[in-house]
């Protein structure tokens, strides 16, 4: 093969694949933004929006509330982008400031539950239809126990199992010492796993 071929492959928009992964990190995307980049910005948001959301309606029940103050963490983004510092993840340091504002916005009791309280979970079609039943059906006790955990230990399993944050990551997030996340840690899956078997649900994917 031509090598001139072979190198141009690794090309992106004129640059070689490790300055265009570079340009397009988390971090240089903050950079950017930081400097008003709206296009950086638009990419931020389509990358982290979803598992914002996902965090925000977790914490607060209401998919209209978590909607709402996604685009509230955004426009912090935006307008905070410079003072960032590095110091976590860019992931880390968006679920924090969306910990902070769902934080204020129960304290201020604007946040709504939603009617059921939970997430809509569709269903594979292929699926045999008591298989699916059943996997639903533990879907809902999950969600159940979940919601009789304090906030406390539910927003530290969300983070560590939903959101794949490490101890020093939670920390940074919750603002609490390393020693505290593994304690709740600790008494969150030992209260759940207790409310799991008193359900009849043996086995539960976190």
């Amino acid at each position: 093969m031509d090598k001139r071929v072979s190198t141009s492959t690794s090309l992106i928009a004129g640059k070689p694949a490790a300055a265009a992964h570079r340009d397009a990190s988390d971090e240089a995307l903050i950079a950017k933004v930081a400097q008003r980049n709206r296009l950086a910005m638009q990419l931020l948001f389509v990358r982290h929006q979803p598992r914002v959301y996902r965090f925000l309606l977790r914490m607060l029940g209401s998919a209209a509330a978590a909607e709402d103050l996604s685009s509230e963490v955004f426009l912090a983004v935006w307008q905070q982008a410079s003072r960032f510092q590095g110091r976590s993840s860019v992931s880390t340091w968006l679920l924090a400031i969306a910990r902070n504002k769902a934080l204020s916005e129960l304290r201020d009791g604007r946040g709504e539950t939603s009617a059921d309280g939970k997430e809509t979970v569709i269903a594979d079609p292929a699926e045999d239809p008591e298989l699916a039943y059943a996997a639903k059906r533990r879907r809902e006790i999950l969600r159940n126990c979940l919601s009789r955990l304090s906030r406390e230990h539910r927003e530290i399993l969300d983070l560590v199992y939903y959101h794949d944050k490490s101890v020093r990551e939670v920390a940074q997030i919750l603002g609490i010492p390393c020693n505290t996340v593994k304690t709740r840690m600790f008494y969150a899956r030992k209260k759940l796993s207790q409310l799991i078997r008193v359900r009849g649900l043996v086995r539960a994917e976190l």
